[in-house]
């Protein structure tokens, strides 16, 4: 989960510090199985810049001479060279090849140069990428600054105020997340009117209540610039932290957040061309390419549903029965005997998964497209785990005869209630069998 969500999570369950209405007087997280746009810091950093908000200088370089050149041109002996990588704690973070920290503070280009040639093509293993960690394709290397004051400020789409609030703070700065927990009253935020947008007034009320006062206008700028930035590039988050201000009593955004509605992509499609994809889960990218709404978990039954609400609904009935979703995964309502196929594939691509439920509810969708789509991914892929078949609506029979037709051992079941149990428990056998290192397979055509 997104550091931002953790703090607004630990804001509302501590209590708050309110600055304006919420209708229903509670706040409950809200988690839903999304897949958004995120982007790498030096890009939150121009569209801050181009937004007219102010950032340190920096560059970004993804060879270790482009990195010495740009520390020359920034003129400084006081830089930081930050690995993009699209996880959080990365300065606590180590790469695979022994280098400590994804954020280093170096003071010569020279010292640029060797750092980020360690960091370049390396792995950073931080506390949100798991074992495996994330490449670093690039790094930015930035003037640094030294804060003598730090605050917290985010814009973010919360449907408990049903739109855009503004979460604020004087305690910016790393811990955030512990400032949420320990001292909820540090916390601020201000709910926004999605009709008539940011106030001045608003803004400059929140510019007080952190402090700053003494830069209310300044600050109150920023913040609309901000909310414009948010609304003209259809976010869903941006995050700034800290904003802080530095010797020279001067105000900087030293690190930035961003996050984006990706049913905007046809109204951003130069923002939705930055997507690295090479930081977003392998399956994930596969199943992007077919329209497919995948995100992995961490359980061994592997799920194919069609819509969104219903594929939520099929998980939660399998932990009903003692089991664990392996992902969540929405063919949608068009998809094809193709798409299908693929989507098998990407669900097998996962080694934890020990069993298959499919739940398909056909209104738009075919229940026979669904099952010509099953039988080929079955022939194709030799699957030898358990298949778990709950099929129901348009062309259910059709569905049936083909699968009955197809001489594979796909188990239909009718009722969604004895298919999540089936599933759960023929998902044990193999796990215990595997455990035990015993071959058993439930093997294509009978």
């Amino acid at each position: 989960m997104l550091r931002s969500a953790i703090l607004v999570e630990n804001v509302f369950k501590n209590g708050s510090k309110v600055l304006g209405p919420v209708s229903n007087g509670r706040w409950q997280p809200q988690q839903t199985q999304t897949r958004n746009l995120n982007v790498h810091e030096h890009i939150s950093y121009t569209l801050l810049k181009d937004g007219g908000i102010t950032v340190p200088n920096f560059g970004v370089a993804k060879t270790k001479q482009e990195a010495r050149q740009i520390a020359e041109k920034l003129n400084t002996k006081e830089l930081v060279l930050k690995a993009q990588v699209l996880a959080g704690g990365r300065g606590k973070g180590s790469f695979k090849n022994g280098l400590k920290g994804g954020v280093r503070m170096v003071y010569s280009p020279e010292e640029a140069e060797e750092i980020s040639g360690k960091m370049l093509g390396q792995y950073l293993v931080t506390k949100q990428t798991g074992e495996k960690g994330r490449i670093c394709n690039a790094v930015m290397v930035t003037e640094r600054k030294f804060p003598r004051k730090e605050f917290y400020f985010a814009v973010m789409m919360e449907r408990a105020f049903n739109g855009p609030v503004i979460i604020a703070s004087s305690q910016g700065g790393v811990n955030i997340e512990e400032v949420a927990a320990e001292n909820p009253d540090a916390i601020l935020y201000e709910p926004i009117d999605v009709v008539k947008g940011l106030t001045k007034e608003q803004a400059e009320k929140v510019a007080v209540k952190v402090g700053l006062e003494s830069q209310k206008q300044k600050t109150a700028d920023m913040l609309l610039r901000m909310y414009d930035l948010f609304t003209k590039k259809d976010a869903l988050l941006i995050e700034i932290n800290p904003y802080a201000e530095d010797a020279g009593e001067k105000y900087f955004s030293l690190d930035a957040k961003f996050r984006f509605d990706d049913n905007a992509q046809f109204r951003q499609k130069e923002l939705f061309a930055l997507r690295d994809w090479t930081q977003e889960d392998e399956k994930e990218v596969a199943a992007a390419k077919f329209d497919l709404n995948y995100i992995a978990l961490d359980g061994n039954i592997g799920c194919m549903v069609n819509g969104a609400g219903l594929a939520m609904a099929t998980m939660d009935i399998i932990s009903l029965h003692g089991g664990s979703p392996a992902n969540f995964l929405d063919v949608g309502g068009g998809a094809t005997a193709q798409a299908v196929k693929e989507a098998f594939k990407i669900i097998t691509a996962d080694p934890k998964v020990h069993a298959i439920l499919v739940n398909i509810f056909g209104g738009i969708m075919r229940c026979d497209v669904i099952a010509e789509g099953i039988i080929a991914a079955a022939k194709e892929l030799s699957l030898k785990m358990p298949i778990i078949c709950r099929l129901q609506g348009t062309n259910v029979d059709d569905a049936k005869v083909l699968i009955a037709a197809s001489g594979l051992k796909i188990l239909p079941v009718d009722n969604l209630d004895e298919a999540a149990r089936l599933a759960v428990k023929l998902s044990n056998i193999v796990s215990l069998a595997r455990d035990a290192k015993l071959d058993i397979n439930f093997e294509m055509p009978l």
